[in-house]
């Protein structure tokens, strides 16, 4: 029977889950450093085990966290600063008007276009003095608070090269004294393109998770991602990014079963598919694409529009959307996109020529690739080998659906 307490540290270690990266935006506009909003976060996460179990789970945990973290950050402030810095910090912390906040200076002297902590952040962290990987990686973490094998995963690197990516991008900001601030619309459209990134990463990490509702990272994404529009409204392939979101979603109540297994997407039952999710997805990348100025987040919701308007696998305009990905892979030639590209050159040209694109690629450590394999190599009679790839994929799979569903396909089912 489970007690009160481990209910209590269960709902402490789910909000952790959910509102960290909510929290930590909020700190380090607050403190001005990444390392001290972390850890007064996971000072207030590490509190809520301790009381919670003991005083009972407050009515607003998401807001009992914040608040406990920036209590934290004021004792940090009180404890390790100057006399002077001491005082005038946790007075604009506390907020009793005896301090102007420097932070909201700096804004309103910007003309600060983002009222959104997270999306603040995503944009501070975002600086040209960054590489774009680094700049991604660790908005990441501070945003999506995902874990650094998972980001690990999502670059295909290896954890302990992540770690070190990380860790030196924070140095980085603080040797090179990159302001906290909000950059001025000047300088926003150079930030865009990592910004979008780690939107579509945070989407796609949420979009795996095997929940009937949206779980609460792809909702983000998705809410961020308009903010962003709002923001920049001539921004294409932001408007591109928000309509592959919506299009991806509308698929979500048809891609597990009521068991909680994976369903591709051919065996979708697409009457379940989210009507007004697709609608709106679809008016967005129309009003898009006739611009003619598609860049890769508009290339790929054009071709999940394709998709959602086919009534199935057997009756979707495969030419057209091969067309699409040629037009992708122009513009973005990773092997990523090339075998994205294969699954739809199995169904125009057949799976043999298909499993020749695959075979050299340098995706060994990436489970699609070795799930992708496994399709064509089963769909050509060699099923040995399949299984071999099947099993591969699984071992490399980032969730236990996908996991499940590769070693059953492997088995046979």
């Amino acid at each position: 029977m489970t007690s009160s307490a481990d209910v209590a540290a269960d709902v402490a270690a789910e909000a952790f889950r959910l509102e960290r990266g909510k929290a930590v935006a909020t700190l380090v506009r607050m403190l001005g450093n990444i390392d001290a909003a972390e850890e007064a976060v996971q000072d207030a996460f590490v509190r809520a085990l301790e009381v919670w179990p003991r005083d009972g789970i407050p009515p607003a945990p998401a807001a009992w966290i914040v608040t406990t973290a920036k209590n934290r950050g004021i004792d940090v402030i009180r404890r390790e600063g100057s006399r002077q810095s001491r005082y005038e910090g946790a007075a604009r912390l506390a907020g009793d008007g005896t301090e102007p906040d420097p932070a909201q200076a700096v804004a309103e002297h910007l003309d600060d276009p983002v009222n959104d902590d997270q999306l603040r952040l995503m944009f501070t962290c975002c600086h040209p003095a960054l590489g774009l990987e680094s700049q991604v990686a660790l908005t990441l973490r501070l945003i999506a608070g995902l874990e650094t094998r998972d980001i690990a995963r999502a670059f295909l690197t290896p954890e302990p090269t992540m770690a070190q990516r990380l860790t030196r991008a924070k140095r980085k900001i603080a040797a090179a004294n990159i302001p906290y601030r909000v950059p001025g619309a000047k300088e926003l459209p150079e930030r865009v393109s990592a910004v979008l990134a780690v939107l579509y990463l945070v989407f796609n990490n949420g979009y795996g998770e095997a929940q009937t509702d949206s779980p609460p990272l792809s909702r983000e994404a998705i809410r961020l991602t308009r903010s962003l529009v709002e923001l920049l409204p001539h921004e294409l392939e932001a408007r591109g990014l928000l309509a592959l979101m919506l299009l991806t979603e509308a698929r979500r109540p048809a891609r597990f079963d009521s068991h909680g297994d994976l369903v591709l997407l051919a065996g979708q039952d697409r009457s379940l598919w989210d009507a007004s999710l697709t609608a709106e997805g679809r008016g967005i990348i129309a009003e898009c694409m006739v611009q003619r100025q598609a860049g890769p987040y508009q290339l790929q919701a054009a071709i999940s529009a394709v998709h959602s308007m086919a009534p199935s696998t057997e009756r979707t305009a495969w030419d057209q959307i091969l067309s699409l990905y040629d037009a992708l892979f122009a513009q973005q030639p990773t092997a990523v996109v090339e075998l994205n590209r294969a699954v739809v050159v199995a169904e125009v040209n057949g799976p043999e020529r298909a499993l020749s694109i695959v075979n050299g690629l340098p995706l060994e450590r990436y489970y699609l690739w070795h799930a992708t394999r496994a399709n064509f190599l089963s769909r050509l009679g060699r099923t040995d080998e399949a299984r071999e790839a099947y099993l591969a994929g699984a071992a490399l799979a980032p969730t236990e659906a996908e996991r499940a569903f590769l070693a059953g396909r492997a088995q046979g089912g």
